[in-house]
């Protein structure tokens, strides 16, 4: 039991437009996928080896049915998922254009009516890491309300925490300020953070990314992490700081590698005898994270995002 993961947030359907560089007005095709940071991380963890559960909501349609069965053939617990009734999955329509822009369309469904238990939350005792890594969570809603109540609860039980704010611009036009604040409250209480360059950035307000690694450890963060792509992961605990080089590899398609990312470091901070104390141990600490760019760079040469999840022994093998 001590080795369980919890990770709150959304699962969704993407439908990706299979229609090279057209808009969602002009694109006909698409291609429907599991998605949702959160549940990207328990199949990773699964995948591994290790013991994750899911907890968010979808509707209980034929999407949500489908999302449930995506994370139960990999052995994600789904135990704290809720299928409800009467309301429609959480759904995304994306296009890429040739320049790299998306066209994006959300609509929301269930993953905003998230709602766990005094029992369920009472019951996060059971977990050794409480992973906080979803995009749609403080939107608002009731999803928002059970998100902070959980960490408040993991806090309050000394529970390791872990939280990727994953910031999507195309959900916070007009809301920026709002997504800053409350993610930096976030920050505070965590064991350790995984953020993008860009997240960095906009969180600490400073353009150079080394005084924005150690501006997120002052504001509470116990470890960070900065992804920089084919770069590598930039880390600090305040006081040391390094770059850990990827690992090199011809890129097929990087959809999903940072929550793979993220996955399997949650996986290796679970197998620990005391989560905090490994991430307070620098060199423990780079190990970690050189795990997790090694299966986030296996993911980048596969197709798909849950599909492309290693197992321990091809990471072995790599």
């Amino acid at each position: 039991m001590g080795r369980r993961i919890l990770c709150l947030g959304e699962l969704l359907i993407d439908f990706i437009c299979a229609d090279i560089d057209s808009s969602l007005v002009e694109g006909v095709n698409f291609i429907k996928k599991a998605g949702g940071a959160p549940a990207n991380v328990t199949a990773a963890i699964s995948k591994l080896g290790g013991s994750a559960t899911f907890g968010g909501s979808v509707g209980d349609d034929a999407f949500g049915v489908f999302l449930k069965k995506t994370l139960d053939d990999v052995g994600v617990d789904t135990s704290l998922m809720k299928l409800l009734e009467e309301q429609n999955t959480t759904l995304a329509f994306v296009s890429l254009k040739a320049n790299g822009e998306r066209d994006f369309i959300f609509n929301r469904g269930a993953d905003e009516n998230y709602v766990l238990t005094e029992e369920e939350i009472s019951a996060l005792s059971e977990y050794k890491v409480v992973h906080f890594g979803s995009a749609t969570a403080l939107l608002g809603g009731e999803l928002k309300a059970t998100y902070l109540d959980a960490m408040k609860k993991a806090k309050e039980l000394g529970l390791f925490i872990s939280f990727d704010p994953n910031y999507r611009t195309d959900l916070w036009k007009e809301r920026v300020e709002e997504f800053i604040e409350v993610s930096r409250a976030c920050v505070k209480g965590a064991d350790f953070i995984k953020v993008s360059d860009e997240e960095a950035k906009l969180l600490t307000g400073k353009e150079n990314l080394e005084e924005a690694a150690r501006e997120l450890v002052t504001l509470g963060a116990k470890a960070v992490a900065i992804t920089l792509g084919k770069e590598g992961t930039m880390i600090t605990d305040g006081e040391n700081l390094e770059v850990i080089p990827s690992v090199k590899i011809k890129s097929l398609d990087s959809t999903g590698a940072g929550d793979a990312f993220v996955g399997a470091v949650l996986y290796r901070l679970a197998l620990e005898e005391d989560s905090k104390e490994a991430v307070a141990n620098f060199s423990k600490l780079k190990e970690i994270i050189h795990f997790g760019n090694k299966v986030g760079a296996i993911v980048c040469t596969k197709l798909g995002a849950i599909a492309a999840l290693p197992t321990l022994e091809e990471v072995n093998n790599f």
